[in-house]
């Protein structure tokens, strides 16, 4: 196993996670900040407003990209183990 061999998988790997994780923060992002101008702009400062559409919203998005999600992730680990016989020797 080659250094070049290591980089590349943890590249393939950070790249998977990054993929499968932006969906999910996607949503959140965008729905915490429009609950965050809507409290800018009404004033009302509860912190705790923010945690169950912020819930729903990941929800929706793990409802919505599953089986991208899915895919993605069985696409990598077939592509683990075709490499484990290259890792032996």
């Amino acid at each position: 196993m080659t250094p070049q061999m290591v980089v590349a998988i943890g590249r393939e790997a950070l790249s998977v996670t990054i993929m499968v994780a932006g969906p999910m923060l996607l949503f959140a992002l965008i729905v915490g900040l429009a609950i965050s101008i809507f409290q800018a702009i009404t004033q009302i400062n509860e912190m705790t407003l923010t945690f169950v559409p912020k819930i729903l919203a990941i929800a929706l998005a793990l409802l919505v990209f599953l089986p991208w999600m899915i895919n993605l992730l069985t696409d990598f680990a077939y592509h683990m183990f075709e490499l484990i016989p290259t890792l032996a020797g």
